[in-house]
């Protein structure tokens, strides 16, 4: 019967869209690459979505986050990315926390019940609570490494984490991994040596932003803010939706595929 996903279903078989139809994953962080890891997710029959984040759309979003437009600015993004998804798939369940992911926060998430998990946060202990909560239970994580500061969409792949090369965040994730004795990891992350931003007050949301200021305080105290552009952090959005539609019905997949050839 012809639906929205019939397309796919062409390439992955009738099986296959049934497994990502009763598979439920997780993304954390729902901003330059994981708001496209949701949109991905929802286009390709994923039948269920828990959405994680505690930030609101903020001005400086619009150039890179697909839930970021005029009219989303100061909405949260995890509200604005489930209303997103409802209108490409309405069957799709789609749970969502207003929450940042830590150590502290992690009790408030089950992960036996998810069957793929999305690591999209760049804070480095949020993202190894994340990863040594997947490994434990053994369900399939995949990690997104530095976006930021980046300027070649192309030089983004996909690898184990101690693999590696050049990406700072990565440099720090396999020194925090090993001594957690997480032998590996997927990732995905790029080789560019990340560019070093302007120091312009005249662009920066920590004076002029539109944001409350206790919402600009969480863009601005931790680090310096990082420059983006609109197609680095979406391509590796979509490298990792990609990376979870295949590990999930890759069994379903490759049969189709062997029965076609044959």
């Amino acid at each position: 019967m012809l639906n929205e996903f019939s397309r796919t279903q062409l390439l992955y078989g009738k099986d296959a869209m049934i497994k990502l139809a009763h598979s439920r994953v997780a993304v954390f962080g729902i901003g330059g690459v994981g708001g496209y890891v949701v949109e991905a997710l929802a286009r390709s029959g994923i039948g269920a979505l828990d959405l994680i984040d505690d930030d609101k759309v903020c001005l400086t979003n619009i150039n890179r986050q697909i839930v970021a437009t005029q009219k989303t600015i100061g909405k949260y993004k995890v509200d604005v990315a489930k209303d997103r998804v409802k209108e490409i798939s309405p069957s799709c369940e789609v749970a969502t926390y207003k929450t940042f992911y830590l150590p502290e926060t992690q009790d408030q998430f089950d992960f036996t019940r998810y069957d793929y998990v999305v690591d999209a946060i760049d804070t480095v202990t949020g993202k190894l609570t994340i990863i040594e909560n997947a490994k434990e239970l053994n369900v399939p994580v995949i990690s997104s490494m530095g976006a930021g500061n980046k300027l070649n969409p192309a030089l983004f792949e996909v690898a184990d984490l101690y693999e590696t090369s050049v990406c700072p965040l990565a440099k720090v994730m396999r020194r925090e991994c090993r001594k957690r004795g997480i032998e590996s990891l997927k990732v995905v992350y790029s080789k560019e040596p990340p560019v070093r931003p302007l120091e312009d007050m005249s662009v920066s949301c920590e004076q002029q932003g539109i944001c409350p200021p206790e919402e600009a305080g969480k863009h601005t105290e931790r680090r310096a803010i990082p420059g983006s552009t609109a197609f680095v952090p979406s391509v590796a959005g979509l490298i990792m939706a990609g990376e979870i539609i295949n590990d999930l019905c890759r069994e379903y997949r490759d049969k189709e595929i062997a029965d076609r050839n044959n």
